[in-house]
């Protein structure tokens, strides 16, 4: 199972060149993993009170076309992996053109789970392990 995050570029996010500027992607696929957190049974704000958070340890994206301002955009959010103190995943950025959806930037997001105050690594929390396990099945 995959996460679709809707988003509409706003003219704000648009450089001189008329495209979306490369940092708003990251930008997205923040917003994109705290829905898809929500969505596996484990929102942001719990995850939290736990005393767990994720930071972002890596991030690399390739680009396939370009987003434009005003774009039908949709950031698919798929978890590939789950370790003992971090998850990766993959936010495919898509855009619908007159063909139809096509892929336009592709995100690797690697997680690492800290401790909510001391910011040091924790494990995954079984209730997130859980959770992704059941979104790639």
């Amino acid at each position: 199972m995959s996460f679709a995050f809707p988003v509409v570029p706003r003219y704000a996010e648009v450089d001189q060149q008329g495209v979306v500027f490369f940092g708003h992607y990251l930008t997205w696929c923040d917003e994109a993993m705290t829905g898809f957190l929500a969505s596996v049974g484990y929102a942001y704000p719990e995850m939290i009170a736990d005393g767990v958070d994720i930071q972002v340890v890596h991030a690399s994206l390739d680009y396939a076309t370009s987003v434009r301002w005003g774009d039908d955009v949709s950031l698919v959010v798929t978890n590939e992996k789950v370790g003992t103190t971090s998850l990766s995943s993959r936010v495919t950025v898509r855009r619908r053109g007159d063909d139809g959806w096509e892929d336009a930037v592709t995100v690797s997001l690697v997680h690492v789970c800290v401790d909510a105050s001391a910011f040091t690594k924790v494990p995954v929390p079984p209730r997130l392990a859980e959770g992704l396990a059941g979104a790639r099945d």
